[in-house]
C-alpha cells in the first residue's frame, strides 16, 4: 500500500476520533496492552528474526541493544500502554476564555494535531509508545520503522490495530509502512494534505534529513551528546557513581552521557576515580592534553569527538578552568538534550543550569533520567531538542494544538 493510500486512510479516521471520549480511548489502550502480553511470542518470534539479520548485517552492540525485545521488555511496553491510560486526556482542555461587550463568548481549547507521522530507527518500542501517545491525545498515526526491526514492528502494529478493531476504533487509527526503502520516507516528508506534523526519532542523520528535506511541518527530536560537568567543589565520589551509570546503565540511549567536563582544580582527583570505574565496563576514554597528563593511558581525543552521540562505550573528556568556561564549551558542542553540573556550589548550579541551553539541565543527578515516563507524562514521542510548540520529553500536551469556538446569538460586526 503506497504512503499517500495511507495518509488517506488516516484522514477518514479524523471524524471518528473527534468524537471519542476519554473512556473510549482508555478502553482502546488496555485493549492494546492485553494484546500486546497475549501476543509475546509472536512478537519475539519476529524480534528474533530482525536480530538475526542484524547480526549478519553487522549491527553494533548498541543497536542490537536497541533492537532487541524480550519477555521482560515486551511487559514494560504493556505497561506503557496502560500508564497512557491512567494519565489525564490532554485534549478539551480550556486554555483561554474571553466575553467582548456586546455578548460574544470565545472559547480557546486544546485539539488533536490530527495525522501524526513518525519516521524512527532501529527500537521496537517505540511503535507502541508512539501509537499510544497518539491514540490518547485523539491523533492518528503512520509509523515508518527502520528496516532493521520490520518483522518486530509488523507484529506490534498488528497486534495493536486488532485491538483496536476490538475496541470499536477504526484500525487505521494506527498503521505501518511496510516500505523501509527510503523512497517511503521521503514520500512521508511530501505528504501535505495527508499529514499534520512529521516526528524524526533516531539518529543525527534521520533527524537532519527529515528536518532539511520535509515540507511537512516537523517538530525536531534530537540526538544525545549529552555532558556531566564536574565543578571545582564537586563531590568526587558522587560525580565517578553518577558518570558510571549516565555512561554505561544503557549505552544506546539518547540520554546516556556522552562527553564529560571537568574543571582543572579536581581533575588529578575525579578523573582516576571515574576511569577506575568506567574501566569494569571496557569503555574507552578519549580525553585532553591535561586529561591525558593525568591519566597517560587515555586516549587523545580529536575537536570531532567533542561533539560526537557515540552511542557505545566510548566518552570523551574536556578540561576546563571556570565554570563559565564549562557552560560556553557545553553549549557549543551539546545537541540540546540533556546535560549535568555536579556540585555542592549553590550558586554554580543556578548558573548553571539558568545558562545552558539544553531542554533537560540537572544538577548532582544522572541524565539517564530525561524520558517522558521519569518525568510522569508516560511513554515519550521522543526527546524534542527545538524551542518551538515542544521542547524536552513529549507527552501527550505536545501532541496537542488549540482552536478557539466562539458563541453568538446574532452578533455581526
Amino acid at each position: 500500500m503506497s504512503v499517500k493510500q495511507l495518509g488517506i486512510n488516516a484522514k477518514k479516521t479524523l471524524t471518528f476520533l473527534s468524537t471519542v471520549t476519554t473512556e473510549d480511548k482508555n478502553r482502546a489502550l488496555y485493549e492494546i496492552a492485553s494484546s500486546l502480553r497475549k501476543s509475546k511470542e509472536e512478537i519475539i518470534k519476529a524480534n528474533e528474526l530482525d536480530l538475526k539479520n542484524g547480526k549478519e548485517a553487522g549491527l553494533g552492540e548498541g543497536l542490537l541493544d536497541r533492537l532487541m525485545l524480550n519477555s521482560e521488555r515486551i511487559e514494560a511496553i504493556a505497561d506503557g500502554v496502560e500508564e497512557v491510560a491512567l494519565l489525564p486526556d490532554a485534549c478539551g482542555k480550556t486554555v483561554y476564555e474571553y466575553k467582548k461587550d456586546n455578548g460574544l463568548f470565545i472559547k480557546k481549547i486544546t485539539v488533536p494535531i490530527g495525522v501524526i507521522g513518525i519516521i524512527f530507527e532501529s527500537r521496537p518500542n517505540v511503535t507502541a509508545d508512539a501509537a499510544a501517545l497518539c491514540l490518547k491525545s485523539g491523533n492518528a498515526v503512520i509509523l515508518r520503522g527502520g528496516k532493521e526491526a520490520i518483522n518486530s514492528n509488523t507484529a506490534i502494529s498488528e497486534c495493536m490495530r486488532n485491538a483496536l478493531e476490538n475496541a470499536g476504533f477504526p484500525k487505521d487509527v494506527i498503521q505501518l509502512v511496510k516500505d523501509t526503502t527510503r523512497a517511503s520516507s521521503n514520500e512521508m516528508m511530501t505528504l501535505n494534505g495527508y499529514l499534520d506534523c512529521l516526528i524524526p526519532r533516531g539518529g543525527k542523520g534521520l533527524i537532519k534529513a527529515v528536518v532539511e528535506n520535509s515540507t511537512v511541518p516537523v517538530i525536531e527530536t534530537g540526538s544525545g551528546n549529552c555532558h556531566i560537568y564536574v565543578d571545582e567543589s564537586a563531590n568526587t565520589d558522587m560525580a565517578a557513581d553518577i558518570i558510571f551509570n549516565a555512561k554505561t546503565q544503557r549505552i544506546s540511549v539518547c540520554n546516556a552521557c556522552e562527553s564529560l567536563v571537568i574543571h582543572s582544580a579536581v581533575l588529578a582527583e575525579a578523573l582516576p576515580k571515574i576511569k577506575a570505574k568506567l574501566d569494569t565496563k571496557n569503555t574507552e576514554i578519549r580525553g585532553d592534553e591535561r586529561a591525558r597528563a593525568v591519566c597517560p593511558d587515555i586516549n587523545a581525543a580529536c575537536e570531532e569527538d567533542f561533539y560526537t552521540e557515540y552511542l557505545d562505550y566510548i566518552i570523551s573528556v574536556k578540561t576546563v578552568d571556570s565554570l563559565d568556561e564549562a557552560i560556553e564549551h557545553i553549549n557549543e558542542h551539546s545537541t540540546g538534550h540533556s546535560e549535568a553540573i555536579i556540585t555542592e556550589n549553590e550558586k554554580n548550579a543556578e548558573r548553571f543550569m539558568q545558562c545552558i541551553n539544553s531542554s533537560s539541565v540537572y544538577v548532582n543527578a544522572s541524565t539517564r533520567f530525561t524520558d517522558g515516563n521519569e518525568f510522569g507524562l508516560g511513554a515519550e514521542i521522543g526527546i524534542s531538542t527545538q524551542k518551538l510548540h515542544a521542547r524536552g520529553p513529549m507527552g501527550l500536551e505536545g501532541l496537542t494544538s488549540t482552536k478557539y469556538l466562539i458563541y453568538g446569538d446574532g452578533q455581526t460586526r
